[in-house]
């Protein structure tokens, strides 16, 4: 009985990594548009000059 328990907790380990690696790969498109806009808004915060608040 024990070894039946270990086997179906090796499954439902393996179907869960398999549910990530599906979810992963339908939304491929959605996260790499959040990491470039995620880059791109650190990279305007990172660059932007402390006296562009006083420019007239």
């Amino acid at each position: 009985m024990k070894i039946a328990r270990f086997v179906l907790k090796i499954v439902a380990l393996s179907l869960a990594a398999a549910a990530v690696v599906c979810a992963v790969v339908a939304y491929w498109d959605k996260l790499a548009e959040l990491c470039g806009c995620a880059k791109g808004k650190l990279k305007c915060a990172a660059c932007t000059s402390e006296y562009d608040d006083y420019e007239e």
